[in-house]
This record gives C-alpha cells, sequence and structure tokens, in this order.
C-alpha cells in the first residue's frame, strides 16, 4: 500500500468559508473524508494542514524520513513566494503534484508564478476539489 501526504497551506483550514464562489462551500474536513472514501483501501494517506511555513517545510523532511511515496501539495499563497517551501520539496526527492483549486491563471497576476512548481511531477490548476483526486489517482499509477 502507497503512502501519500496531502499537504495544505495557510488559509486551507478555512475551506467552506472563505472565498466560497471561488473554493466552493466544502471544508477541508469533508475533502479529507471524500480523499479516504476513495482512497483508504490502496492507500495510506496523511492529510496535514498549516499556515506556517516552517511546519510545512517541517512535515515534508519528517514524510522522506518515514518513506512515503509521494505528496500532493497546495502550498496556498507560499506556492507563490516561498523558496524554502520549493527547497524542501527538491530536498524530499519525493514525487508530487501541485493542486490549486482555483485557476490560479484567471486571477490575480502575481498567482500566474508558483516558485515549488519546478519542484514538482505535475500542477493541476482549476478542477476544485476534484483535483486532489486526480492528484493521487495519478501517484498511485506511478
Amino acid at each position: 500500500m502507497k503512502k501519500i501526504a496531502v499537504l495544505n497551506g495557510p488559509n486551507l483550514d478555512r475551506l467552506g468559508k472563505r472565498e466560497p464562489e471561488i473554493y466552493g462551500r466544502a471544508t477541508l474536513a469533508d475533502l479529507e473524508a471524500a480523499l479516504r472514501a476513495e482512497f483508504g483501501a490502496v492507500a495510506q494517506l496523511e492529510c496535514f494542514q498549516s499556515n506556517h511555513e516552517g511546519a510545512l517545510i517541517d512535515k515534508i523532511a519528517a514524510l522522506t524520513d518515514a518513506k512515503f511515496d509521494g505528496i500532493v501539495i497546495n502550498g496556498g499563497a507560499f506556492t507563490h513566494t516561498s523558496v524554502a517551501l520549493r527547497d524542501a520539496l527538491l530536498g524530499a526527492h519525493l514525487p508530487t503534484v501541485e493542486v490549486h483549486i482555483s485557476n490560479i491563471y484567471k486571477r490575480e497576476e502575481f498567482r500566474h508564478v508558483s516558485l515549488t512548481a519546478p519542484a514538482c511531477l505535475a500542477v493541476i490548476t482549476g478542477l476544485g476539489l476534484e483535483g486532489y483526486h486526480a492528484a493521487i489517482r495519478f501517484l498511485l499509477k506511478r
């Protein structure tokens, strides 16, 4: 059974409350339950969310030490600002898929640049919460 981490960055704990016209009404708990329902029989999922950059970096290091098989990450705003998060992903040497709920290319220009994308195998943007499902399916097929 593959071990896959689903990491969420700042403000994603506010899913369902924050800008539902962009992010929808489902909560982070709803997302995690849906992922476990679909993949729980074929993958060990570990879900983690933090509003703190260092906590995400520490988690990525721990995943490497725990021999995880892949990462799905929605770095939130850190996607566009964090060289440290990029370096952690590169240093982890784990297959990683970056996910964005909204289509970042239809939003503010500063969101069009991802510092973390070059550390990832793929980027999924604009599929809503289905992007997480697609990312896990992709990692499971590798």
